[in-house]
């Protein structure tokens, strides 16, 4: 089990950790397994989706912001931040992604991305490959 640390700047982003989860599953030395990709927080989550058109991902945050609008919770009388946990909920805190030949099976345009919804902040990812 390897454990990330990233440092988010803006209070909703997505980070791009593929290369980062790949030199883990690398160094692991599994010819053929799984990788869970996992972060222990309850306003951000972990999504595999395109990278190549930064487009796509302004794209996932707007209809995120869409079906979950801000300030419109009970949770919002205690922090503010109730659609960031919804949203997070929504798209879940990990993924799970099949190795072979040592290396991610990732589509041609799939990454796997660290979803931010209330940053900045200082955000954990759990990488575990068997």
């Amino acid at each position: 089990m390897t454990e990330l640390r990233i440092r988010t700047k803006s209070k909703r982003e997505m980070i791009d950790l593929t290369a980062r989860v790949a030199e883990i599953v690398a160094r692991a030395e599994v010819s053929e397994g799984l990788c869970s990709v996992y972060t222990p927080h309850a306003t951000a989550a972990i999504v595999v989706n395109e990278n190549d058109d930064p487009n796509v991902c302004v794209d996932v945050l707007d209809c995120l912001d869409r079906l979950v609008p801000a300030g419109v919770w009970r949770h919002d009388r205690v922090d503010g931040n109730a659609a960031s946990h919804i949203q997070a909920a929504i798209l879940g805190p990990g993924e799970t992604i099949p190795v072979r030949e040592g290396k991610l099976l990732l589509g041609t345009w799939q990454a796997i991305m660290l979803v931010e919804l209330d940053g900045p902040r200082e955000r954990r990812v759990v990488v575990t490959v068997r």
